[in-house]
């Protein structure tokens, strides 16, 4: 069977109305920086490797980096998480200003450390990582001001993608009135979930798990992994489980060399095979999924042609190092191949 596709002068279409939509995240915010080296030896101290620094970069993570993907299509986006009070948040500001995020919906508290990623590379691996995070739930408090916020940008919002790593932001109190402050204003709502924080995700737009993820939620065993996913038996026990009893309006289940799994209440599940030609590095590849379909959806596209369109997305950030993004150029350089 031929795969899935859309024409060139369509994702022209959908790239010129992504550039009138206004796309808002929110969630936990990271700064990810990364050390470049070489290694020639083993230490005398311990057998780990010495890593001779070479020089170092900084991204925006997590929820930022879902932003930064979605102004390097042309959208308009703000951001709102908290951060702490400290020289991470002050870097992490300033890259974002870079990107043409907004950053007026990054709430400073003094009780929390702004997340901070360090990774080591050294000849293309990851040879360490090391966080520094608080992971603690936000204090009621600062969530009613992190609400207040979303309430006055949600007026002119398209959609709103909310990003859960985990890290404390996105609480249950968060989500539910996120959720009513969407369903009230008509505002499409994407959830990529984390199943350990065990959150009510009913009735939401789009959850976006991974295979691992939609198992976990679904409360099923992956036993066994087809080559055809609308082959799977356990995968589609899962989606169908999920989709009862979440009732999303979409679930896309990615699924890394197999591409992706588009699933809708009533119909039969559609799989989008990945395009990727060179996987470098699959960190981040989740927050262009979620960004760049959020986007596409957005700016007219069908479920289908949202799902192409994040699948091509991905396939271009994987062949890049570290926490990237995708350009209007090389997306359509992707479709033209």
């Amino acid at each position: 069977m031929k795969p899935p596709h859309i024409t060139v002068a369509r994702v022209r279409q959908v790239l010129a109305a992504a550039a009138k939509s206004r796309v808002l995240v929110i969630g936990d915010v990271m700064l990810d920086q990364f050390i470049w080296g070489r290694v020639s030896r083993i230490s005398p101290e311990a057998p780990v490797p010495v890593v001779e620094f070479e020089r170092e970069s900084f991204m925006p993570g997590g929820a930022a980096n879902v932003a930064r993907n979605l102004t390097a299509l042309g959208a308009r986006t703000e951001l709102l998480g908290a951060v702490g009070r400290d020289s991470s948040a002050s870097q992490l500001k300033m890259l974002l200003a870079g990107d043409g995020v907004g950053c007026s919906g990054l709430l400073p508290v003094r009780s929390r450390l702004t997340t901070k990623k360090t990774r080591v590379i050294a000849h293309r691996q990851q040879v360490a990582r090391v966080d520094r995070e608080t992971r603690s739930e936000l204090d009621i408090k600062s969530t009613r001001r992190l609400l207040a916020l979303l309430e006055e940008n949600l007026a002119h919002a398209d959609a709103l993608i909310v990003g859960d790593y985990g890290k404390g932001t996105v609480t249950e109190a968060l989500l539910g009135e996120i959720k009513h402050l969407c369903r009230t204003r008509g505002v499409w709502l994407s959830v990529d979930p984390k199943p350990v924080h065990h959150l009510d995700l009913t009735g939401l737009s789009l959850i976006t798990p991974n295979r691992k993820e939609a198992f976990e939620l679904a409360g099923v065993a992956d036993t066994a992994r087809a080559a055809d996913p609308l082959a799977d038996i356990g995968l589609q026990r899962a989606a169908e489980k999920l989709l009862r009893e979440l009732s999303p309006a979409l679930l896309l289940i990615t699924l890394g060399e197999q591409g992706m799994l588009l699933c809708q209440r009533g119909q039969r599940p559609f799989h989008i095979p990945t395009v990727a030609r060179e996987v470098f590095d699959v960190s981040g590849a989740g927050d262009t999924v979620i960004a760049t379909f959020t986007l596409a959806v957005a700016a007219g596209a069908s479920p289908v042609e949202a799902a192409i369109f994040s699948n091509h997305a991905a396939s271009v950030v994987v062949g890049k190092l570290g926490t990237a993004t995708v350009t209007t150029e090389e997306l359509l350089a992707s479709f033209k191949r």
